[in-house]
C-alpha cells in the first residue's frame, strides 16, 4: 500500500499535473460564474481535450473544474439573482437577500469556506467507503449487477423528478438509444435504418455535449427577459466571521455534508437535488425558520456544504459499480474507459496507485478552492459583465469542434445538434433529462447482465434471487416500484371505510 501511495503522489504532484489543475479550476471558475453554463456542461467541454493527457492529468482537470464551477456558481446567484449552476439555485433568494442587505461578503465567505469543507468531507467518505465496497463487489455476479443497475435506474427516476413519470419516459428514450448499434450481447444491428455510422451506436459524448451545452445555447436564444443588474455594492473580507459560523451552526456543516455526500452516491441525484433537499432539511429543523427567504446564512452554509460533498458522493458508485452518480461521472465513467481504467472492484486491486491519486485530487482541488475562489469573488464583477451575445456563440463553436474531434465525422456534429434540440424541448415541457442520460450509460450494462444470467440459469427467472445478495438486491428494487403503489391503495381503502 505504501508504495502504491508513494506512486500516487508522483503521479499527482508532477508539474504538468499541477499546471494542469490549475487551468482546469480557472475554466471552472470562470464557466460556474457566468449564468446558464453548467458544472457539467464544464465537463463535456474538457471531455475532447482529455484525449491527448494520460489518464491522472485527464481526471484531474475534470475534478478540479466541477468542483470550482460548483462553487462559482453562487457568484452570480448572490450579486444578480441568476444561479451561475443548477446547484446554486436552492439558494440564490437568500444570498441575494443578504446582499442587498449589504452583506455579500458573508453570503460568498460561506459558500466558499463550507463547499471546501464539503468537498473535504465527501472524499473522506469517498476514501473511506469506496476501498470496502469494492472489496463487497468483488462477491457480484452478473445477477447481482443486473438488480443494482436496475435499482439505480429506478432511483434515479423517483429521485430526479418530482414527476415520476416524465422521468420514466425520458428514461424509456435513454434504454432505447442505448439499444442503437451492433453493441449488443447478440451482436445483431438494431435501429441502424440501413445507415452505416449507425452501426457503431450513437456516441455517448457527443449526446451529453448536446443535451447539456447546446440545449442551454438554444435557452438562450429564445429568451427574451431582460439581464438582471448586479448589486453594486462593496465586498469586504469574505473570511471574517467565518470560525463564528462554524461554533454557531456545527449540526447543520456536519448534517449538510452527510446528506450531500449520500445524495450524490444515489444514481442519478447529484449536487443539484442535494442542495434542495439540505434547504428543505435546514428550513424544516431550523430554530428561526421564519428568517428563511429574509437573507438568513444558515441555509447558505447547509446547502453549500451538501452541494460539493455530493460531487465526490457521486464518485462512489462510479468507481466501484461503474453507475453514475450524477451527470457529471456520468461522462466521467466514458473518460475512464477511454484510458483503460475501467471502473469496476478490480479498479482497486490492478491500479491502487489510479485511486489513490483520484482521493489525493480531491483533497487538493478543495484545498486551493480557498484561495482561487476569494481571487474569483474579487474579480466577479468583471467576470460577470463578459457579453452573452459573445460568450455563447464561441461556446457552440468549442461545441463542434468537441463533438468531431471524436471521431473526425460530422455524424457526431449531427447527434450533438438534435441531442442539444430533444434536451431543450423535453425540459421545456418538464421532462428530466438526468433519466435520459443514465439510460444511455446504463442500458448496454443492463441488458448484457441480464442476457448472461438467462444464458447461465437455462431462461430459469427465480435465479435472480437464488443467490442472498441478488435476493436482497432484487426484493429492494421491487419495493421500490410497488410499496407507494400498495401504500396508496391502502390509504384509498381506509379512507373509503371512513366514509362508510
Amino acid at each position: 500500500m505504501s508504495a502504491a501511495w508513494a506512486q500516487a503522489f508522483a503521479l499527482v504532484f508532477d508539474p504538468y499535473n499541477i499546471f494542469v489543475m490549475l487551468v482546469a479550476s480557472l475554466f471552472g471558475l470562470f464557466v460556474g460564474a457566468v449564468p446558464g453554463l453548467t458544472a457539467t456542461m464544464a465537463t463535456a467541454l474538457l471531455v475532447p481535450v482529455t484525449f491527448f493527457m494520460a489518464p491522472i492529468p485527464a481526471i484531474a482537470a475534470i475534478v478540479t473544474a466541477t468542483a470550482m464551477a460548483i462553487f462559482s456558481g453562487d457568484i452570480p446567484g448572490c450579486l444578480m439573482r441568476m444561479p451561475g449552476t443548477p446547484a446554486s439555485a436552492a439558494y440564490t433568494d437568500e444570498a441575494y437577500a443578504m446582499t442587498k442587505k449589504g452583506q455579500a461578503d458573508t453570503a460568498l465567505g460561506a459558500g466558499l469556506v463550507f463547499s471546501a469543507l464539503g468537498g473535504l468531507f465527501g472524499t473522506a467518505v469517498l476514501m473511506l467507503s469506496a476501498p470496502a465496497l469494492a472489496e463487497f463487489a468483488l462477491k457480484f455476479s452478473s445477477f447481482e449487477y443486473f438488480w443494482l443497475v436496475l435499482l439505480g435506474l429506478t432511483c434515479a427516476v423517483f429521485i430526479t423528478s418530482d414527476r415520476p413519470l416524465k422521468g420514466f419516459v425520458t428514461l424509456l428514450l435513454g434504454l432505447l438509444v442505448a439499444c442503437v448499434g451492433l453493441g449488443n450481447p447478440a451482436g445483431f444491428p438494431r435501429f441502424t435504418f440501413g445507415s452505416t455510422e449507425l452501426l457503431g451506436g450513437i456516441g455517448m459524448i457527443p449526446m451529453m455535449i448536446g443535451m447539456f451545452a447546446i440545449s442551454e445555447i438554444i435557452r438562450y436564444a429564445v429568451d427574451t427577459s431582460p439581464q438582471l443588474a448586479i448589486v453594486d455594492k462593496p465586498i469586504g473580507n469574505v473570511f471574517k466571521g467565518m470560525w463564528r459560523l462554524a461554533k454557531k451552526y456545527p449540526i447543520q456543516i456536519l448534517r449538510g455534508n452527510a446528506v450531500g455526500t449520500l445524495i450524490g452516491a444515489l444514481p442519478g441525484a447529484g449536487a443539484d437535488i442535494a442542495a434542495w433537499i439540505t434547504y428543505a432539511i435546514s428550513k424544516r429543523f431550523s430554530k428561526e425558520p421564519e428568517k428563511f427567504g429574509t437573507g438568513h446564512v444558515e441555509g447558505i452554509i447547509e446547502s453549500g456544504s451538501a452541494n460539493n460533498s455530493a460531487l465526490a458522493g457521486a464518485w462512489i458508485p462510479a468507481l466501484v459499480f461503474g453507475i453514475p452518480g450524477d451527470s457529471i461521472t456520468a461522462i466521467v465513467i466514458g473518460v475512464l474507459y477511454m484510458k483503460n481504467m475501467n471502473p469496476g472492484p478490480t479498479l482497486f486491486t490492478t491500479n491502487p496507485q489510479n485511486i489513490y491519486a483520484v482521493y489525493l485530487l480531491f483533497i487538493i482541488a478543495n484545498l486551493i478552492m480557498v484561495p482561487l475562489g476569494w481571487w474569483c469573488i474579487k474579480i466577479s464583477k468583471q467576470i460577470l459583465k463578459v457579453p452573452r451575445s459573445i460568450l455563447m456563440p464561441v461556446i457552440m463553436l468549442f461545441c463542434v469542434v468537441s463533438s468531431f474531434a471524436i471521431n473526425n465525422t460530422a455524424f457526431d456534429v449531427s447527434v450533438m445538434l438534435t441531442a442539444g434540440i430533444a434536451a431543450f424541448f423535453l425540459e421545456a415541457n418538464g421532462f428530466p433529462v438526468a433519466p435520459a442520460i443514465l439510460g444511455v450509460v446504463l442500458g448496454g450494462m443492463l441488458e448484457e447482465n441480464f442476457v448472461t444470467s438467462m444464458i447461465k440459469s437455462d431462461g430459469r427467472l427465480m435465479a435472480f434471487f437464488d443467490r442472498p445478495i441478488a435476493a436482497t438486491l432484487g426484493l429492494l428494487t421491487l419495493a421500490v416500484w410497488f410499496l407507494p403503489l400498495l401504500l396508496r391503495r391502502l390509504r384509498r381503502l381506509a379512507g373509503i371505510a371512513e366514509q362508510a
